[in-house]
């Protein structure tokens, strides 16, 4: 079997096609540094100690040819942690730029993941792949170039958990850790730890990002910094000419460049409307989203902070350090269309900024409107098209959030309910009513939620310093800013200090049957006209849970799994991918023995706003 996997791997075709059509920095030199004039940077992982596979998902590496059997020889741990190189690869590291947090940062680059090469599978097509945490590149400023487990175990659980929601991301094909050790601040308090450098195998058709066009980007006049490469115009040809004609062929039958740029902006606005479309439909939140994040085909693209919802709240915050909110859960379609503008801009100089700009108005939010009311009737069950049926859904995530419900919970309940006409409906609906209310938080889980944040004195004078001048709410964030949202949330706090248990479940009962009401209208127009009204629920409600996943990664779940990994057991790793590889179906998998979680539970209290980074 050993043999047999080594030839798997001898004989993978690499083709490297990025760094034949893009210029590379071939200097090798050592250290941080700028790199102008340059798309990639050659330079060599740097070798672990007794690297060990923790796991492999086998539907990513079977893009490689590579088949699970692999994994059981050392000759692959040795390969996949960047101690080897495997024949044809030609490792580099990709310089590109970024808006981060809002500001133009300048050269950012690969400081931590190496590219191996791209290699041409026996399907014909082409995949990318690269190690992340594979040690310093001339991109690492001052970090080490290094991911530990903990961080490792989140990335690859995440890409494959998208990949089989059917959300458009880069996939993990192994993770790889050892017994090198480096020394990182897990919660930035001044308790420094050592731990084990690991490594993700990262794959996807590219890593080309909004950020890789922005090294020739002029100065920023607010920051002062510029690209690597500015001025140099022709690389920005060059990046457009190799992303067209290898991703986007269709467009090349387009006999005027600019036309044919423009097409390819469009092409990518269209792809990045979908795709936040489709986060917003789970609950997903990525965290991070600079424009050195958003991907060129529209893949979710490097997972760092990330979180999927539990309870519903639009301001829901995954990343500890987004102090201001700028990438809240529902502010994600507007920054993902600031992204695609400052892509235009990156553009401007072979695509004029009026007309990519005029592209932008008129394809983002028709695409993602279109997408998501799309995805979401399908959650509801609705095939239809009513004009109430925004409202419906809007009024849906309203009662979520009034009453603290869990998301994938509250939406995989709806399938629970027969259609009007069928005649198990009154007993479904009572059914539907009582799993809504066990989907909402407890009284205590919700003052958890509600928890002041500031010290009440001075939340006492910010509100008496509002009453007399409402304008002072412009000049500390507006309506909907953080100051605002705390003093609503004081408000409703003050309110559940009021009542007891009883009281709130009867308060949450009464939103879930005013919500149930216009439901219950709307189901009825689905069904008017249809004579098999019993038949058509089956096929509906089936349909309903394909569309509404039982499964997601939560917290407190990718949370054990590092815990039990960091104790040297990588059985609970196994696991979990395992069900995300199934995020639909109603049973676990049978593969391994799954420990005593409940994996559609909602998160324990003490893990409620858990952040791994």
């Amino acid at each position: 079997m050993a043999s047999a996997s080594y030839k798997q791997l001898k004989n993978l075709k690499f083709e490297n096609l990025v760094l034949k059509a893009l210029p590379i920095d071939k200097t090798m030199r050592p250290g941080s540094r700028k790199v102008p004039g340059a798309c990639f940077s050659l330079v060599k992982p740097t070798p672990v100690e007794n690297p060990k596979l923790v796991v492999m998902s086998q539907s990513a590496m079977k893009l490689l040819d590579i088949d699970e059997n692999s994994g059981t020889t050392q000759e692959f741990e040795e390969y996949f942690s960047g101690n080897k190189t495997l024949p044809g690869s030609e490792t580099a590291a990709h310089c590109y730029c970024g808006h981060q947090f809002g500001s133009f940062s300048g050269q950012l680059g690969d400081g931590a993941a190496i590219y191996l090469g791209e290699i041409a599978n026996s399907r014909g097509e082409n995949w990318e792949f690269q190690l992340k945490g594979a040690g310093p590149t001339p991109y690492s400023r001052s970090s080490d170039g290094r991911k530990v487990l903990r961080s490792s175990i989140r990335e690859f659980l995440c890409s494959e958990a998208m990949q089989h929601l059917g959300i458009p991301t880069t996939r993990a094909g192994t993770l790889v850790t050892s017994d090198s050790l480096i020394t990182r601040d897990m919660f930035y308090d001044g308790w420094p730890r050592r731990e084990k450098c690991s490594l993700v195998l990262r794959i996807a058709p590219t890593f080309l990002r909004f950020g890789s066009f922005e090294i020739c980007k002029p100065m920023d006049l607010m920051t002062g910094r510029e690209g690597p490469s500015v001025g140099k115009i022709e690389i920005l040809r060059q990046l457009l000419d190799y992303s067209i004609k290898t991703f986007y062929r269709q467009i090349m039958e387009i006999q005027s460049k600019e036309t044919q740029y423009l097409k390819f902006y469009e092409e990518v606005c269209v792809r990045t409307a979908r795709l936040v479309a489709q986060w917003q439909c789970v609950g997903f939140c990525h965290g991070v989203l600079n424009t050195d994040n958003m991907s060129i085909l529209g893949l979710t693209i490097d997972y760092g902070p990330f979180g999927f919802m539990d309870r519903y709240d639009p301001d829901f915050v995954c990343n500890s350090s987004d102090q201001n909110g700028r990438y809240t859960y529902k502010k994600q379609p507007e920054i993902c269309h600031w992204n695609l503008k400052k892509f235009a801009e990156a553009l401007k100089e072979l695509v004029p900024l009026d007309r990519s700009l005029q592209v932008l108005g008129d394809v983002y939010y028709r695409e993602f409107n279109s997408t998501y009311l799309s995805k979401m009737r399908k959650k509801f069950g609705l095939k239809r098209k009513e004009e109430e049926d925004d409202e419906l859904i809007r009024d849906f995530l309203q009662t979520m959030q009034e009453t603290f419900a869990d998301f994938t919970n509250s939406f995989r309940n709806l399938s629970s309910l027969s259609l009007p006409g069928c005649s198990d409906y009154d007993e479904t609906k009572e059914k539907f009513l009582d799993a809504s209310l066990a989907n909402c938080a407890s009284l205590e889980v919700a003052k958890v939620a509600l928890k002041p944040q500031f010290d009440p004195q001075q939340l006492d004078a910010l509100k008496k310093m509002v009453a007399e001048n409402p304008r002072f709410l412009d000049v500390i964030g507006g309506a909907d800013g953080p100051i605002k949202k705390e003093i609503e949330k004081v408000e409703k706090y003050q309110k559940l200090e009021e009542i007891d248990e009883n009281e709130l479940k009867s308060l949450n009962r009464a939103k879930w049957i005013s919500w149930l009401d216009k439901y219950e209208a709307r189901l009825h127009k689905e069904c008017g006209d249809i004579d098999d009204v019993s038949m058509h629920d089956v096929i509906r409600r089936k349909e309903m849970n394909l569309n509404n996943p039982k499964y997601i990664l939560r917290n407190y779940i990718a949370q054990n799994a590092i815990e039990e990994s960091e104790r040297g057991n990588h059985l609970e790793v196994q696991n979990v991918l395992r069900r995300l590889e199934h995020p639909y179906d109603e049973t676990a998998s049978p593969l391994f023995g799954f420990q005593n979680i409940l994996y559609n539970a909602l998160p324990p209290l003490d893990k409620i706003d858990l952040r791994v980074s």
